[in-house]
């Protein structure tokens, strides 16, 4: 979380906070790093102190070039901080061999603690929810869904410097820095513009941040100052998160009446494979999916293309739905069918819950 005293400190401030303690910070927190784990038999390069290493040399330099950054205090960041082997192990754990299990996924996400979270939280916030579905043409339930799934309605926002987070995967987990080092760009860019301190934001050990745990490039191209106070502030403000989560959604493609998920129906003889791996992308009408014996169990609007989505569950049966553009936009918030579907169903649960609710008093 960002007080509201950090909230407006100066991004040059952070560098006088910092100034008389930095060499005991970077000593402190390096050896910390190092001890971390014994998973970094040879830490050497991938721990070494960001202020030593050339291709951070090389990322200041192009902020320097391309946005104006002064090059001191860039330098003077990277020395503040130091890798975080937690971060590490945390984005690459051991493989185990489990099998992935639809109903296993479900069990953590849709479930009585999450639905009567959800539940306060829609009627603590239903103004902004029922304001940010109108304008954006997102249903409610699936904003309710997501940040419910993403941190327990505020619950679990992280507490990693993102700073140094980001830092330790741009240049330390070769697989994903160069998407690293571009959210390290957008992260830097956003606190200058925003005045914030850069090294006072926590969030998740990847990098998201505040209630819909944005990374910070969807931060700067899609969360908006939906309480009007003049700022954004996904931490402190649940209006803000609120109108962010339906403005993303709405700016990739969001198709307002539309369903998110529609059950499907197997002729016997079904083609099912070649439909499964054509991927979560909607492709086919309804003639295309009768071709292989596939329809959808209700009526749906004209003009809809679907995906087959397959949800396995490990050594039983795999469950099914057809999933139209709807679908498809919520994996644009995480890749993950499992995460689309969770993110329905807690909605659609949350919403039963608050009916009922709303019935009884009444």
């Amino acid at each position: 979380m960002i007080s509201s005293t950090t909230r407006r400190t100066g991004y040059s401030s952070f560098l006088s906070r910092i100034r008389g303690t930095a060499a005991l910070l970077r000593a402190a927190a390096l050896a910390g790093a190092l001890m971390a784990s014994s998973a970094f038999a040879s830490p050497g390069t991938a721990l070494a102190p960001f202020a030593d290493r050339p291709e951070v040399a090389a990322f200041v330099d192009r902020l320097v070039s391309e946005h104006g950054f002064p090059a001191a205090q860039l330098r003077q960041l990277f020395g503040s901080i130091a890798p975080d082997a937690r971060v590490l192990e945390l984005m690459d754990p051991p493989p185990r061999a489990v099998r992935r299990s639809w109903q296993d996924y479900r069990r953590r996400f849709v479930n009585r603690a999450r639905i009567d979270a959800g539940l306060r939280f829609w009627f603590e916030n239903e103004a902004a929810i029922a304001r940010a579905s109108a304008r954006y043409g997102v249903p409610e339930e699936i904003i309710v869904g997501i940040i419910g799934v993403e941190t327990i309605y505020g619950r679990h926002t992280g507490t990693f410097p993102v700073a140094a987070s980001l830092a330790t995967l741009a240049f330390g987990f070769p697989r994903r820095a160069e998407f690293f080092q571009r959210e390290l760009e957008q992260f830097l860019i956003h606190a200058r513009e925003t005045g914030i301190d850069p090294l006072a934001v926590r969030g998740s050990y990847a990098g998201a941040i505040g209630l819909p745990q944005f990374m910070p490039s969807s931060i700067r191209h899609y969360a908006v100052d939906f309480d009007g106070d003049g700022r954004i502030d996904l931490s402190g403000s649940v209006e803000d998160a609120i109108g962010s989560v339906a403005n993303f959604l709405a700016e990739h493609g969001w198709e307002r009446g539309a369903p998110t998920h529609v059950a499907a129906r197997f002729n016997t003889g079904a083609r099912i494979s070649p439909l499964v791996e054509a991927g979560i992308e909607p492709r086919f009408d309804t003639a295309e999916l009768a071709d292989h014996g596939v329809r959808p169990a209700v009526d749906t609007p004209n003009g809809l293309r679907f995906a087959l989505i397959d949800l396995p569950n490990a050594d039983a049966a795999p469950d099914y739905t057809l999933g139209p553009r709807n679908f498809y936009v919520i994996t644009r918030y995480n890749r993950s069918s499992f995460y689309a579907m969770a993110v329905i169903e807690l909605g659609e649960a949350v919403r039963a819950a608050r009916l009922r609710a709303i019935s009884t008093a009444s």
